[in-house]
């Protein structure tokens, strides 16, 4: 006899990371959207890997781990340097609650 599935719906926080429990999942979305905009950056140059890599000044094997999305491990500073080669602009914004007073970073 097949096990019963549980098909409940669950609404998403907006945040994948934090929906699946996961430690640090603020961070862990930030490092995702560079690296989509990273990957992304580099698809619409129409560079190899390789390419990428002698332009922006990482080895390749960090562009395959970031256009994979495995590059979980380098840093918010080390991706938004890439973005930075990239013409891009990173921006931090601090809200702090029942506060109107709002910070804003642009890096």
């Amino acid at each position: 006899m097949a096990k019963k599935r549980d098909e409940r719906i669950v609404k998403s926080s907006g945040n994948v990371f934090a929906d699946l429990g996961l430690a640090h999942s603020e961070e862990a979305l930030a490092k995702a959207k560079l690296m989509h905009f990273i990957s992304q950056a580099i698809e619409r140059r129409g560079w190899s890997q390789s390419e990428a890599a002698v332009e922006l000044g990482v080895s390749q094997s960090n562009i395959s781990n970031i256009a994979r999305g495995s590059g979980r491990s380098y840093s918010l500073e080390k991706l938004s340097g890439i973005v930075h080669k990239l013409n891009g602009t990173v921006t931090i914004e601090v809200k702090v609650e029942k506060c109107k007073e709002r910070i804003a970073l642009y890096a």
